[in-house]
């Protein structure tokens, strides 16, 4: 079976991508977790997603799950090593399967490098990747920054208007001037440590840094391996306001094509990337 397209990846951009491919009666295979969003579901509180006012990450990953099933849709829960471009379509190898597509909506996510020891771990616990969405849970606060592009630097500005310190790890030069609370580290984070939450991030001179959270903000993600030859921009692939990729009848939408790491931007990318396809495939099927 050649199926209509394929969706890579169950976060908020797939999940919006596959409700509209199956309200348009689109065959598609959507492969990743069944769980969903681990990034959302370890969200403390989210403030700006409309309709669900002040929810925690479960309860709006428990909606979408809830909608998920209602609409009969089913998640192929594997991971894909390789995409093969077949001239008029796609093939994809995940684990010992093999699935044809017409074509492609990667709703990836980040895959952050040069993660810390403890990162992952306490990941909603007092690490977040998002200064707008948990900032606010800092409010008269000490915590760390750790950044790898000046481009960032606004958003160190935010936490620094509601944080009571920020100690801030630049992985680059020419540091532009920052806010009096905000305290530029010489040496680097080497681990981060805490209990049920953070309590302290570890430096490489041996010092122990006591803070309430910590801000990693990152460029991190290439694809180039999954899909060659798919054009990245700054650690994310690049696409067009039809959420195209530069390979014909691929497309992408989410956290993977850049900031902001939104939960709404996400959604609403998805959609959009569903719509493209199914323009696509009227072409396609002439």
């Amino acid at each position: 079976m050649v199926y209509d397209t394929a969706i890579i990846g169950t976060g908020p951009a797939g999940v919006s991508a596959a409700l509209n491919l199956k309200i348009h009666q689109k065959t598609f295979v959507w492969i990743g977790s069944r769980n969903l969003s681990d990034k959302i579901s370890k969200a403390e509180k989210i403030s700006n997603y409309p309709g669900f006012l002040y929810a925690t990450g479960t309860q709006l990953n428990d909606a979408f799950r809830r909608q998920i099933e209602e609409m009969g849709i089913e998640i192929t829960e594997a991971m894909v090593n390789t995409i093969y471009r077949m001239g008029d379509h796609y093939a994809l190898a995940a684990g010992a399967n093999f699935y044809e597509t017409k074509t492609v909506i990667l709703t990836t996510g980040i895959v952050n490098r040069n993660v810390l020891p403890g990162e992952n771990e306490l990941v909603g616990r007092g690490v977040s990747y998002c200064a707008t969405c948990d900032g606010g849970l800092y409010r008269g606060r000490k915590i760390a920054v750790i950044c790898n592009n000046r481009r960032f630097e606004h958003e160190v500005k935010y936490l620094s208007d509601l944080a009571a310190k920020v100690y801030y790890f630049p992985g680059y030069k020419e540091v532009s001037d920052l806010p009096e609370n905000v305290e530029k580290m010489n040496v680097r984070a080497v681990s981060i440590d805490g209990g049920e939450r953070v309590s302290q991030i570890s430096l490489s001179d041996g010092t122990i840094l006591p803070v309430d959270g910590v801000f990693c903000l990152r460029d991190s993600i290439s694809l180039a391996t999954l899909l060659p030859g798919l054009e990245t921009k700054d650690g994310h692939i690049a696409v067009d306001r039809a959420m195209a990729t530069n390979l014909r009848g691929c497309f992408a939408a989410g956290d993977c094509t850049g900031r902001p790491y939104q939960y709404t931007k996400a959604v609403g990318e998805g959609n959009v990337a569903a719509h493209s396809v199914i323009e696509y495939l009227a072409d396609y099927d002439k």
